[in-house]
């Protein structure tokens, strides 16, 4: 049986409002301040708080800030007089679901009661959907149902425990690293070696030797001690080769000879060293455009691409990107102090709809950006960058078409303008009519007429 917390100073509408919530099912409790509501939450703990906003003692927003800064789940909604609107509606911005206008229907308190179950009912069914979704596609730091990566999930799962080489291909921002760490983390070398990256396009090639195989002391003018390089730092482990496009042909050279003979030499040194060293390479470059092009050793080329695995754009797996907005969301919230609990409708189709060319380091940007500038709780169309709200504006692609009917053109109008009310109001039509400043019958109808759910 859901619980309802009536807080109210009138005695008469507490009496009112109690008999006719026990009538429909409901399990109530009654106050008649905020102060005596707060006592009540932790004993009765209700699923609804059914407040009015003016009150002695502690009034409604009061009682609704202590309530968020206590994080506590119930869903306030707000009654108020006619001329207490104003604070009705700044109740809505602080956090209160829902406002109920005085004096009132009793269909009408009802009516927002279930409002509110069906969108707990919603939120309870979305976070049951996400866990059951992060235990079934969640692989090491990998994050993905599409089959593409499903299929590269199998791949890793399957060579993991060799030593052959691994070349990985994809865009920039597709996640190489992340793949290249779930190879080392579900092999034994996860228990017995460290995993090392080193971006071999960031160093300077004069530095770039110096850092991969070590050096000895004096070896040059700053060399003045013995150095490890990387290989014997991934002794036992997996050291892996970010944009190993980038290496010149002198490195190349020597990269080649560790993958021949499992040894390397110090700069400087006359002895080799031998590493058990597994490698991992990533590039964003078409190795095979660039052999042929004499700037990529062909048979540097063959040793490295024993295992491939090609990393799939986001735009051509965008089942995966609702997964990853709810994962960046739920990690920045921990990350950066914040509540934000979703995306709405419009925002999440401009997201799907988006091309996004950075791929997931972009989307990641993206949602991090959207979330520190969110105003309420949902991240909303105006909260994403201009390149992605552009991407695909109707009004804007109606402008650009070249069509010059106003008729045509007022009605693409008409219906975002419509459609962002709705998600502003977060469904509520009666609020969504009054921010339109049209009559509640006309929205009903254009509703129908255009086919707008409410989001």
């Amino acid at each position: 049986m859901r619980r309802v917390l009536v807080v109210d100073d009138e005695e008469n509408i507490r009496l009112v409002l109690k008999t006719l919530l026990k009538r429909h099912g409901y399990e109530v409790e009654v106050a008649s301040n905020g102060e005596e509501a707060l006592k009540l939450v932790d004993s009765f703990g209700p699923d609804f708080v059914l407040t009015d906003v003016r009150m002695p003692r502690m009034g409604g927003l009061d009682l609704l800030s202590t309530l968020r800064a206590k994080q506590r789940d119930a869903t306030v909604i707000v009654m108020s007089a006619y001329g207490n609107l104003e604070l009705a509606l700044e109740a809505i911005k602080a956090g209160a679901y829902d406002y109920v206008q005085k004096p009132f229907k009793n269909d009408e308190v009802v009516l927002a009661l279930r409002k509110a179950e069906e969108r707990e009912a919603l939120r309870r069914e979305n976070r049951a959907l996400r866990e059951e979704i992060r235990k079934d596609f969640k692989f090491e730091d990998l994050l993905a149902k599409s089959e593409r990566m499903q299929e590269i999930f199998r791949i890793i799962a399957k060579v993991a425990d060799y030593k052959t080489t691994v070349l990985i291909t994809g865009e920039s921002g597709v996640g190489k690293e992340l793949v290249a760490k779930a190879v080392h983390a579900r092999s034994s070398r996860a228990a017995r070696g460290k995993f090392v990256a080193v971006n071999c396009g960031a160093i300077p090639e004069t530095l770039l030797e110096s850092e991969l195989f070590g050096h000895k002391r004096g070896a040059f003018t700053d060399a003045s001690s013995d150095r490890r390089g990387l290989f014997e730092e991934a002794d036992g482990g997996t050291l892996f080769l970010d944009e190993v496009g980038e290496l010149s042909m002198p490195l190349q050279v020597k990269l080649l000879r560790v993958l021949q003979e499992d040894t390397i030499r110090r700069l400087g040194d006359n002895r080799d060293i031998k590493v058990d060293t597994r490698i991992v390479a990533a590039t964003h470059r078409d190795l095979v455009a660039e052999t042929k092009a004499s700037r990529f050793r062909e048979d540097l080329y063959y040793r490295l691409n024993v295992l491939p695995i090609h990393v799939p754009p986001l735009r051509e797996r965008k089942e995966d990107i609702p997964l990853l907005i709810d994962h960046f969301l739920a990690r920045n919230n921990a990350r950066l102090g914040t509540s934000i609990r979703g995306v709405d409708a419009e925002a999440r189709r401009l997201l799907l709809d988006y091309a996004w060319p950075g791929n997931v380091r972009e989307l990641e940007n993206t949602i991090e950006r959207a979330m520190v500038l969110a105003d309420g709780e949902t991240i909303s169309a105006n909260d994403l960058p201009e390149r992605i709200r552009e991407a695909r504006d109707p009004i804007k692609m109606q402008l650009a078409s070249g069509e010059l009917s106003i008729k045509k053109t007022s009605r693409i109008i008409e219906e975002v303008l419509i459609r962002r009310a709705l998600q502003k109001t977060k469904g509520n039509r009666t609020r969504a009519a009054q921010v339109l400043e049209i009559s509640h019958r006309a929205l009903l109808y254009k509703i129908k007429e255009y086919g707008v759910t409410d989001l």
